[in-house]
């Protein structure tokens, strides 16, 4: 019997379950609204601890690490424990974050603190929805939920930097902690509603942990500091993970995932488009300003027809996902982030709503690949490696945020694009944005390539757990 659609639909014949659905939808979004809704305040934070570069960014770097590893601890958690009690105490934790971040905002060692307790608990949540949805509902309900969650994903990442940059601009960067407090609503519904499973007993492989820990940790701060230090640390800590996971009773990371070669290229693949787009989201802002000479409130003006576009058809992209097939899907979302980042790069200098529509292109896009990706995701591991599975998936995704955008930082910083390359562009003020965003599409087209090699046009069929 094939488990995943067993599993899957017995646990939604029960009606309780989908009474969860809305709730789903609400906690997801504060979850990763708070990815990007600092951003646009780091001036402001820096200004008033007087700080360098290097010091305020710990305010968005200690959260990504933390964020990131949680994803994986809380998927590994939800194959031992109850998605109820976890999620819980996901929330809780992240609301004691956010209170103790207002309440301590005049003393900076205790905002860093307060991002990573925010951080810890807001992990929880994308990881245990994303569980959820795979291990309670059946394949056609995956799909058309998949593609409002990640719209709402999409549409969290875009509108944060506008809502930030208006909470900070009307009141204080320190309300910004506030934001996700409205997500503690969401605790009784789960707990009323939610399964009580009885999940396998086991431990949590905590030097396996920390072995992962340091190796993000480190790769983070490599981009952002450009140390070989933190480079080789992470490469010994690299080395000691992959030594731990392999003689471990229970491992952190079931070894046998990097053993599947699907997985593996549905990883490079999340890091690939994931760090591109937001990449792009950090690039254009910079763009606008300088070429077009507009503000804080004109460029959110600019984006936001995106982030709202991908609200909409991210339920069009899960019924597609359903109709056509996961495979369909992701390359036609390749493909609109592909032409969307070609059409950016040629457009710098002319009509700024050019560059609004084609950022519509991309955020649909971006809809369309996280849904299609994520189904596949579910559908080429058993359910027994699925917390941990995804959980190291959306890891991957998100810290590919971190690292690609502090690489492109870094070209720009160093004007290493700035020169002539792009054939539709003249100004030499545009060549160096012009240049990064072409070389970004030719990432995506790379991510497609290695997507047909990988996978064909055949969709995947759910793993079996073994007799």
């Amino acid at each position: 019997m094939n488990i995943v659609e067993s599993n899957t639909q017995t646990v939604s014949d029960n009606s309780e379950i989908k009474k969860c659905v809305p709730w789903i939808y609400f906690v997801i979004f504060f979850a990763v609204l708070n990815e990007s809704v600092f951003n646009v305040s780091i001036p402001s934070i820096a200004k008033q601890f007087e700080l360098d570069a290097s010091g305020v960014s710990w305010v968005v770097t200690i959260f990504f690490i933390v964020f990131g590893m949680g994803m994986v601890i809380f998927g590994k958690l939800s194959d031992i424990y109850s998605i109820k009690k976890l999620i819980t105490i996901g929330i809780i934790v992240y609301g004691l974050g956010s209170i103790l971040g207002f309440v301590m905002q005049s003393w900076y060692p205790a905002v860093i603190l307060s991002r990573a307790i925010q951080g810890a608990g807001g992990s929880a949540i994308p990881a245990l929805i994303f569980v959820m949805v795979a291990r309670f509902f059946t394949v056609e309900e995956r799909g058309k939920m998949f593609g409002i969650l990640t719209s709402t994903v999409s549409f969290a990442i875009g509108i944060g930097p506008v809502l930030g940059g208006y909470i900070a601009g009307s009141f204080h960067w320190s309300y910004l902690f506030l934001v996700p407090l409205p997500i503690i609503v969401a605790i009784p519904f789960f707990k009323r509603f939610l399964p009580n499973e009885q999940r396998r007993s086991g431990k949590l492989d905590y030097v396996g942990a920390v072995l992962l820990g340091i190796v993000v940790s480190m790769l983070i701060l490599f981009t952002t500091e450009t140390s070989w230090t933190y480079l080789l640390v992470a490469f010994a800590a690299l080395i000691l993970f992959i030594v731990q996971i392999r003689r471990a009773k229970e491992p952190f990371v079931d070894p046998s995932l990097f053993s599947n070669p699907l997985y593996r290229s549905a990883l490079i693949i999340g890091f690939l488009i994931f760090g591109t787009v937001i990449s792009v989201m950090f690039v254009i802002p910079l763009m606008l300003n300088k070429m077009y000479g507009l503000n804080t409130e004109n460029i959110g003006l600019i984006m936001f027809p995106g982030a709202i576009s991908a609200v909409i058809f991210g339920r069009v992209a899960g019924n597609l996902t359903v109709k056509r097939g996961s495979h369909y899907v992701v390359y036609l979302g390749l493909a609109l982030i592909a032409i969307s980042l070609m059409l950016q790069s040629s457009s710098i200098g002319l009509w700024v709503w050019y560059i609004g529509v084609a950022l519509i292109m991309m955020y649909i896009g971006f809809s369309f690949v996280q849904t299609a990706l994520t189904e596949t995701v579910t559908q080429i591991l058993p359910v027994h490696q699925i917390g941990v599975g995804m959980g190291l998936f959306n890891m991957t995704s998100t810290i590919s945020g971190a690292v690609v955008t502090a690489l492109v930082a870094k070209a720009m910083e160093q004007k290493l694009f700035a020169f002539q390359l792009h054939p539709f562009i003249s100004d030499p003020d545009a060549y160096l944005y012009g240049n990064l965003i072409l070389i970004l599409s030719l990432v995506v087209v790379a991510s497609a390539l290695l997507y047909f090699l990988s996978f064909g046009k055949k969709a995947p069929q759910p793993v079996s757990e073994p007799a």
